[in-house]
């Protein structure tokens, strides 16, 4: 492997085509402004590099980025790639993660707006994302002991697990499908409308008129707090150990609930039960 040390790239497609290069404490930066500097590359290492040009590694196979830092104008920064290990990096630029499969993410610090968008086979643990509309249609996500702040997260994503995850998110994991959220904390309102097959074992779920419009939803043993409307026309078996301040219309099956201040049901079709326990 050709390492390459302490050097600065500017140029449009610095280092293309390249294979087996370890760039080390490398800038990618300067005033000629060069896009795509790994674009088409294959077993590429960064170790402490500074990435603040766009589009630094498209069509890439066997990526490992460990430290540095990719900053705002580093947009688009890893699409179209597969086979991709990013350690104690700092993701900081738009869109900074696409169209990608077999990704792993450790102790990262993600700040990008539409961040990790079709990507499959996603691995993420101990890291912070920020990042509105985070994660659309991806499949095959394993997070754990994951932070994330943002609006509209995980929609239409399937086949997931999250654990040990904290989420402040608003309309989180709209249409999701064949997913389980376990011992994680979710924020947010309307929480994972049409979704399909969706888990949550062990949550606390904070916000107004969750869970609606469901199909093959369960929670166990799931904590509920200022949760109001919620379940309308959904199908849902619940196992709930706290209040909830109201349930609407479910549309079939059981809800055990510890109380409720308030039961509506006035849709002929609803057909849900609420059991107080």
């Amino acid at each position: 492997m050709q390492t390459i040390k302490d050097q600065t790239f500017d140029e449009e497609r610095a280092l293309y085509g390249s294979e087996y290069v370890e760039a080390v404490n490398c800038r990618f930066d300067g005033p000629a402004d060069g896009e795509s500097a790994f674009k088409e590359s294959s077993d590429i290492i960064a170790r402490d590099c500074y990435f603040n040009l766009r589009y630094p590694f498209w069509h890439d196979h066997g990526l490992k980025i460990e430290g540095g830092e990719m900053t705002e104008l580093s947009r688009a920064a890893i699409w179209y790639s597969e086979y991709v290990e990013i350690y104690g990096t700092k993701m900081h630029g738009i869109k900074a993660l696409r169209e990608c499969r077999d990704v792993k993410l450790d102790s990262c610090d993600v700040i990008s707006p539409e961040f990790g968008w079709s990507v499959s086979d996603l691995s993420v643990r101990d890291t912070s994302v920020e990042s509105e509309y985070a994660f659309m249609r991806s499949d095959h996500l394993f997070f754990d002991n994951v932070k994330l702040k943002g609006k509209y997260s995980f929609q239409y994503i399937s086949d997931s697990v999250f654990t040990n995850c904290k989420f402040d998110t608003k309309d989180a994991f709209w249409h999701a499908r064949n997913v389980v959220v376990r011992d994680s904390y979710i924020k947010g309102e309307y929480l994972a409308w049409y979704c399909e097959n969706v888990t949550f074992e062990n949550c606390t779920i904070i916000g107004t008129q969750p869970l609606c419009y469901c199909q093959g939803l369960k929670l166990i043993n799931c904590t509920m707090i200022d949760c109001d409307l919620s379940f309308e026309k959904s199908d849902v078996e619940a196992d709930i150990i706290s209040s909830v301040v109201s349930i609407k219309n479910p549309r079939s099956g059981i809800i055990k609930v510890t109380s409720v201040d308030e039961i509506i049901m006035d849709d002929p079709y609803a057909k849900g039960q609420v059991i107080v326990k």
